[in-house]
């Protein structure tokens, strides 16, 4: 098959540095937006409509690629989303105006959106039970990284060479396709779903398991993934609504705060684009150990737990970002303490998410499953970036007023996660999602 002897850790590197290229390109254009708003004259309204074009091509993308992914493969889909958005984000350096900017990053967007929720599934799906929180976990710890190479660019590149390159640049990750198409495995879960039994133990030997034990209710009929109605009948229809409610506040709240945020440094906060731009560099850094920390509780405390602590963290240091750290009166060092405290809670809950979102799901519709909860966030997505432009455009409102929606915002779906989430620590796939069966064990 191409990818002998890749372990589950190499299959989370190499699905991780794909994960590293969406957040770079994502990154890229909160800072690109910064530049063309001066160079094109746009409102605040239109560079909240701009980054909501992006997104709201991401909520097509999650949503059709989780189909596409249980119908055709998670690597062949991974892999096509992201020729998608490499290529989209190498012809935006072409634009000649706002309509042709929003048109392709509506393009964009669709394989960015798309590439996320497959390399989430494929990772859950060859990780063992014991580690597979920590794997995925660790496996979003690479959008820090994309985010620091994102906001490096922004920093050294785009001052000097202009925004132009800075697509340019974007557009290099189709090149990784090549690697992923050589080096990447497909999934074990998948290949004995869809009745290939033989190759599925082929997969499982190069990810060093042991042993597939069919299970007939596996092997019997081709994978066709399942409808949207499946997903809100019987027992999935309350990890549905948890996980639908929960993605959409999660990308609510990041896309109307990073985004944005180089813009609000720059221009609400007064602190000019340069010096902005190092400290969005500066922020983005605690993400990391966010990441990290995340990875370490989520094993020893579990899903739920360790996402509720860290939504309830995020929504306290919102709130006091805005309130004392974007205030008239705020230092530098209020500024980068509560703003990388955001970073710190936020995106260690967001490993937490793509960890549990895959593991609520049997492989029959765990691509649909999360494909379409990490698309009805998208949405979101949508919303907050426009929100944010609205609020402090038309209606005259400041950051702290902005925060305290994120803040609230944050509140609620850690109630959510708190009153209807279940713990999955520790357990396999399929005794998580499929109780009244016992599919082959083909990791952990």
């Amino acid at each position: 098959m191409g990818a002998r002897g890749v372990g589950p850790r190499r299959v989370t590197v190499l699905a991780g540095l794909g994960w590293m290229f969406d957040a770079m390109d994502v990154g890229l254009l909160s800072f690109v937006m910064v530049v063309l708003a001066r160079e094109w004259g746009l409102t605040q309204g239109e560079v909240g409509l701009a980054i909501s074009a992006g997104l709201l091509g991401m909520f097509v993308g999650a949503a059709v690629s989780g189909e596409l992914a249980d119908r055709y493969g998670r690597k062949t889909i991974l892999i096509a989303t992201m020729l998608v958005y490499s290529i989209a984000t190498g012809l935006t350096a072409l634009v000649w105006g706002f309509g042709a900017l929003l048109v392709l990053r509506f393009v964009t967007g669709l394989g960015l959106g798309g590439e996320l929720p497959v390399a989430s599934t494929l990772v859950a799906e060859v990780a063992p039970a014991r580690s597979r929180g920590r794997m995925i976990v660790l496996l979003e710890s690479f959008w820090a990284y994309g985010w620091i190479l994102a906001a490096v660019i922004g920093y050294l590149v785009i001052p000097e060479l202009g925004w132009r390159i800075a697509f340019i640049i974007g557009a290099l990750p189709a090149l990784y396709t090549l690697v992923l198409r050589r080096s990447l495995p497909e999934s074990p879960r998948y290949l004995l779903r869809r009745g290939c039994p033989e190759e599925a133990r082929e997969a499982a030997a190069g990810l060093g398991v042991e042993e597939v034990r069919e299970a007939g209710s596996w092997v019997e009929r081709p994978a066709a993934g399942v409808g949207l109605k499946a997903l809100w009948s019987g027992r999935f229809a309350r990890r549905t609504a948890m996980l639908w409610v929960l993605w959409f506040g999660m990308v609510f709240s990041y896309y109307g705060i990073f985004t944005w945020l180089p813009q609000i440094l720059a221009t609400e906060a007064g602190y000019g684009l340069a010096r902005s731009f190092g400290f969005v560099l500066l922020i983005t850094l605690a993400q990391v150990p966010g990441y990290f920390s995340a990875a370490y509780l989520v094993e020893k405390w579990g899903r739920k737990a360790t996402l509720v602590v860290y939504l309830l963290g995020s929504a306290a240091v919102a709130l006091l970002f805005g309130l004392r750290g974007l205030g008239a009166e705020a230092s530098a060092a209020e500024l980068l303490l509560w703003g990388s405290l955001v970073s710190f809670f936020n995106l260690g809950a967001w490993g937490v998410l793509y960890s549990y979102t895959p593991e609520l799901y049997p492989t029959r519709a765990r691509g649909s499953g999360a494909g379409w909860a990490a698309g009805v966030g998208r949405l979101g997505g949508v919303a907050g970036p426009y929100l944010v432009g609205a609020m402090l455009g038309g209606w005259g409102l400041g950051p702290g007023a902005v925060f305290t929606v994120f803040a609230t915002v944050l509140f609620v779906i850690s109630l959510d996660v708190l009153l209807l989430g279940e713990e999955t620590k520790g357990r396999a796939l399929e005794d998580i999602s499929e109780p009244e069966q016992r599919p082959a064990a083909v990791s952990g």
